[in-house]
């Protein structure tokens, strides 16, 4: 049971962010805020999602990318930070599972997802 107060104001984060429909095994491009002294910029991360965890402001997602020479590289994220400006779905993935760990020992060709086809739409 949570405290009324607590909850109020995780309803004012949740309904200040918008946040895309995605699943385990979508594309997705974060823009994320990265602070160097006094600057701050937006870097984006392009990865897979691989696993969607927590309920309401504790919500994380984590991203894997494959990096330089090959390396996989996972990051968490709490999707109602402040620090993540922006969630692009770039494709969506046909998997069967709601975590895909699976991946961490898979590479190249075999760690590719499908992806879902939308039907055309027609001028009927």
């Amino acid at each position: 049971m949570k405290n009324k107060y607590i909850a109020s104001f995780e309803q004012a984060q949740i309904a200040g962010k918008e946040i895309p429909l995605f699943r385990a095994g979508d594309t997705l491009r974060l823009a994320v805020t990265i602070k160097e002294g006094e600057k701050s910029r937006v870097q984006n991360y392009e990865g897979v999602c691989i696993s969607i965890r927590g309920e309401g402001t504790g919500r994380t997602i984590t991203v894997r990318k494959i990096g330089a020479n090959g390396v996989g590289v996972e990051r968490i994220f709490p999707i109602y930070s402040d620090s993540l400006e922006k969630i692009e779905v770039l494709r969506r993935g046909r998997v069967r599972r709601a975590k895909l760990f699976y991946l961490r020992d898979l590479a190249g060709k075999k760690a590719r997802i499908k992806e879902i086809r939308r039907p055309k739409a027609s001028n009927v």
